[in-house]
């Protein structure tokens, strides 16, 4: 059920050392080529910088074009602590990275180097055992209300003339009601639904499998999009594009966008992960989901990941609380 991903052609540029790590990940470590795809570009991003700093390239080049299939072991093997940090630094004045993308990169860099230890020998210990990962901030995360949830749903759709208005719609709806990833929605085939037991099967990170039950609003849209719309071609996805083939992931957030432009809430900074967030939020705040059933429908590998949205619940109440026009009562008194 996962859609294909060049994955050779991807990673063609990197050194020996690195294929093998990326090998390590996806077959023994049993991550997705994608996971996989995410490590290499930090590493390759870090090795250019190694080219870089011991000026294996002319100052000129563009950093972007610089190729890292050429770079010796032996400047990765007498890369520091020190380098590490440096790099890092690089990445907040060059790139203008976060917190959260540093932090990303330092785990690729722990890791990878923590496979060339234990793996292939090459130190007695890491020289990234010591690296620090940067602390991002505890930001709560975006998400619609319900009523703007309607407003996305009756503004954004006030007309359907096309198959694709049904397929957008659906869309959103599994993103909303659901609280799938990007990556798993594009990645639903046909065979994955379930008409009988009302259900979907998605292949999460890992590669991890899970069942996610659908109530009325999906079936309807799914039904309604896969029976009297969908094109009848020769295709296994059940999302496609206008050209009849898988959907991709750009695509879908060009139309999330679209349809947020639509319903006058373009402003708020939405993307299809953010709807995700409004899925659990709802289901957290007005369902009475259990975060631990909540954790399952979300397909998180930890409940640490699912407290984020008790944590949201708590801001909130604290909001009401502060807004209560009673809380100034005390103030008066004072004065």
């Amino acid at each position: 059920m996962a859609y294909n991903i060049d994955f050779r052609q991807a990673t063609s540029d990197a050194p020996a050392c690195l294929t093998e790590y990326l090998n390590y990940l996806t077959t023994i470590k049993n991550r997705s080529q994608l996971t996989a795809l995410n490590y290499y570009t930090d590493l390759r991003m870090f090795m250019r910088f190694l080219k870089v700093k011991n000026k294996l390239v002319d100052a000129n080049e563009d950093f972007s074009e610089i190729k890292i299939s050429d770079l010796d072991d032996k400047y990765i093997k007498a890369v520091t602590l020190t380098d590490a940090m440096e790099f890092l630094s690089f990445t907040v004045s060059e790139r203008s990275n976060q917190a959260k993308a540093r932090s990303r990169k330092a785990v690729s860099l722990r890791q990878f180097y923590k496979f060339l230890t234990n793996n292939k020998a090459w130190f007695a210990a890491s020289p990234m055992l010591n690296l620090e990962l940067p602390s991002p901030k505890n930001a709560l995360p975006k998400h619609l209300t319900l009523q703007e949830c309607g407003q996305l749903l009756h503004e954004g759709f006030k007309e359907f003339s096309s198959w694709m208005d049904y397929r957008d719609y659906a869309m959103i709806i599994m993103f909303l009601n659901c609280g799938m990833r990007l990556s798993e929605l594009v990645g639903l085939n046909l065979s994955d639904y379930s008409r009988d037991n009302r259900t979907l099967r998605v292949l999460g990170k890992g590669r991890k499998e899970r069942i996610i039950y659908l109530n009325d609003a999906c079936v309807s849209a799914l039904d309604e999009y896969i029976d009297t719309t969908r094109p009848h071609v020769e295709q296994t996805a059940i999302f496609l594009s206008a050209n009849k083939t898988r959907i991709n992931k750009r695509r879908v957030q060009q139309i999330v966008d679209e349809q947020l432009q639509r319903a006058g809430l373009s402003n708020l900074g939405i993307t299809t992960h953010k709807l995700r967030h409004t899925a659990a939020t709802l289901m957290y705040q007005h369902g009475g989901v259990d975060t631990l059933v909540l954790k399952d429908i979300l397909g998180h590998k930890s409940i640490a990941t699912t407290e984020i949205y008790t944590h949201l619940s708590d801001e909130n109440i604290k909001k009401a609380m502060e807004s209560n026009p009673l809380s100034e009562e005390i103030e008066k008194k004072k004065k």
